[in-house]
C-alpha cells in the first residue's frame, strides 16, 4: 500500500525485498541528445523525468528503497525529498561504475538485498509494470529489460548474494544476454522500457501517460518545446 505525502511517495508496508539504483548525470550534461527538441529546457526535463521514475519506483510495493547515484546537488536535494537516498559518484568512472558503487551502498545497510538498477529517464513508469518485472526477476540471479529499440537495456536485477555486473551503453541488450542474465519477456511492459533521449521518445512517453512533473513541463503553458522538436 503507498499513499503520496505532498512531494514523497510513501511505501506504509515497507517490507518490498528490493533496492533500485538509479544513476543522474549532472543535469547540465544530462539527455544531450534531447537538447535540439527541448533547447533551454533540456535540464529541467532532465530532472523531471529523474522525479516522475523515481516517485514511480517508490509507489511500487516491491520497492524498498531507492538509491539514487549523482553529483547534482539540485537533483540530490529534489530526489532525496521525495523519499529517495542519494550518495555521489565516487568512483567517477562512467556509468557501469556508479552503478555498482550504488549497488555496493544498498547493500551497505542490508547485505542480502535483492538490487537492480533502473534507467533514471522513465517519466511514464507505471507501479504495476515495474511490479511485474521485479515480479519475474526474484525467480532468477541475474535479469534485464530491454529499452523499447530492443538494443539498450532500462533494467539490470542481481538477486541477493549475487553481483550486479552491468554492461550498459550502446547495444547492451547483447552484453547482458551474453553474460548470462535472463531477459526479462518485454510484452506489456511498455512504460518500463520507454527511456527518453530524443524528441519522438519524449513524444511516444507522453502519449504513455508521463508522470505529473514532466507533463507540466511539457504543457502548452510551459512552452512547446518538447512537441515541436524533429
Amino acid at each position: 500500500m503507498t499513499r503520496t505525502e505532498g512531494e514523497i511517495a510513501t511505501n506504509t508496508d515497507p517490507t518490498g525485498s528490493w533496492s533500485l539504483v538509479v544513476p543522474l548525470k549532472p543535469l547540465a550534461r544530462a539527455k544531450s541528445r534531447l537538447g535540439r527538441a527541448v533547447g533551454e529546457e533540456r535540464p529541467r526535463l532532465a530532472l523531471a523525468f529523474a522525479q516522475d521514475t523515481v516517485s514511480a519506483a517508490l509507489s511500487c510495493p516491491a520497492v524498498r528503497d531507492v538509491v539514487v547515484v549523482t553529483d547534482d546537488p539540485v537533483a540530490a536535494e529534489a530526489l532525496t525529498a521525495l523519499g529517495a537516498r542519494t550518495v555521489a559518484d565516487v568512483p567517477a568512472a562512467g556509468l557501469n561504475a556508479a552503478l555498482e558503487h550504488g549497488a555496493r551502498s544498498a547493500r551497505a545497510d542490508r547485505p542480502d538485498a535483492a538490487v537492480a538498477a533502473l534507467n533514471a529517464d522513465l517519466p511514464a513508469l507505471r507501479p504495476a509494470e515495474l511490479a511485474r518485472v521485479l515480479d519475474f526477476a526474484a525467480a532468477f540471479p541475474r535479469t534485464f529489460l530491454a529499452d523499447a529499440q530492443g538494443i539498450g537495456t532500462t533494467f539490470l536485477s542481481a538477486a541477493s548474494g549475487v553481483e550486479l555486473r552491468p554492461f550498459f551503453g550502446g547495444p547492451s541488450r547483447a552484453r547482458h544476454l551474453a553474460s548470462g542474465a535472463v531477459e526479462v519477456p518485454p510484452a506489456g511492459l511498455d512504460s518500463v522500457r520507454r527511456d527518453v533521449d530524443t524528441g519522438e521518445d519524449l513524444r511516444v512517453a507522453l502519449a504513455l501517460g508521463a508522470g505529473r512533473r514532466t507533463t507540466a513541463l511539457c504543457a502548452p503553458a510551459a512552452g512547446q518545446a518538447c512537441g515541436s522538436g524533429h
